[in-house]
């Protein structure tokens, strides 16, 4: 009997990360790709249902997460949910995705694909600021698609920075938890951040062949850069957004001043097939369901 259900563990497997950066890139040269808006409710409590659907010329997907920061330090995780896969041509439901993970792997894919489209210097050190599900899914993808061999990883968490520069160490990489990111700017042309994006973490103008992924801000509200190094990223290096719901979503760019429909998406870029470009790199995700369509496409093959 086909497994229709899949678990966490069984839902990465079918996901490993340098082929899901290749899916990415594939669906975003399909023209049968469709992508609504998603919905985005806010519930009592802080908390948000997020609805985003998504469809090609084979599937068509729903993904339905909730998104609770009251559970923070409880032992339940911050977004919960699952990924619906059903046949176009004959409406039957295929597959049922871990949701969680699956936001986990495809958001850190993309920020492979954009590193391995746009970085420098891609070879590393890489600094992690944010030491959680993300933080340990670019650890991952980073390491599986780039060959990164060092790691500097920041948390307010301590004991998250020691897990998580544990598990790298069972990678093989170096790595050493640090207590400011900003001194290691000047070490690390590859950065992540991936915090709640409660406040801001990066203010130190970084190396001229920076590439630096921003994560953790998905709304307008929210913020991990300083409006100042997103206004010397834009003026003395290249901002890319990960898609144009970027434009409205992006808060580390809005609440720098900056008109987010000027710079490129990865689309964008991929499609110009230019050379890597000068001076330090920003690119700006905010999550889009065709990045969830892409993890479907992959884990349910033709």
């Amino acid at each position: 009997m086909t497994e229709t259900l899949l678990s966490p563990a069984r839902t990465a497997e079918r996901l490993p990360y340098p082929a899901l950066a290749a899916e990415i890139a594939a669906l975003l040269e399909d023209p049968a790709v469709q992508v609504p808006a998603r919905l985005v409710q806010a519930l009592p409590g802080g908390g948000s249902l997020f609805v985003m659907p998504a469809l090609d010329g084979r599937l068509a997907i729903t993904k339905l997460i909730t998104f609770t920061p009251a559970n923070a330090g409880t032992g339940r995780p911050a977004i919960q949910g699952d990924v619906v896969v059903f046949d176009i041509a004959t409406g039957e439901r295929r597959l049922v995705l871990d949701g969680p993970t699956v936001t986990a792997r495809r958001t850190a894919a993309v920020s492979l694909l954009a590193a391995q489209t746009l970085a420098p210097n891609p070879d590393g050190p890489l600094l992690i600021v944010g030491a959680g599900v993300q933080g340990k899914a670019h650890l991952e993808a980073f390491t599986a698609g780039l060959g990164v061999k060092e790691v500097f990883i920041a948390s307010r968490s301590t004991a998250s920075a020691e897990a998580l520069a544990a598990h790298a160490r069972t990678l093989g990489l170096q790595a050493e938890v640090i207590a400011n990111p900003n001194a290691a700017l000047a070490e690390a042309p590859l950065v992540v951040t991936c915090t709640p994006a409660s406040g801001v973490v990066l203010r130190t103008e970084p190396r001229p062949d920076a590439f630096i992924a921003a994560v953790g801000a998905f709304t307008p509200r929210m913020v991990e850069l300083a409006p100042e190094l997103c206004r010397h990223l834009a003026e003395l290096g290249t901002v890319v957004v990960d898609t144009r719901d970027a434009d409205h979503e992006a808060g580390d760019l809005l609440q720098a001043r900056l008109d987010v429909s000027r710079f490129a998406s990865l689309q964008d870029v991929l499609q110009a097939k230019k050379n890597r470009p000068p001076g330090p790199v920003l690119f700006k995700s905010c999550g889009w369901a065709g990045w969830d369509l892409a993890a479907a496409r992959l884990a349910l093959p033709a």
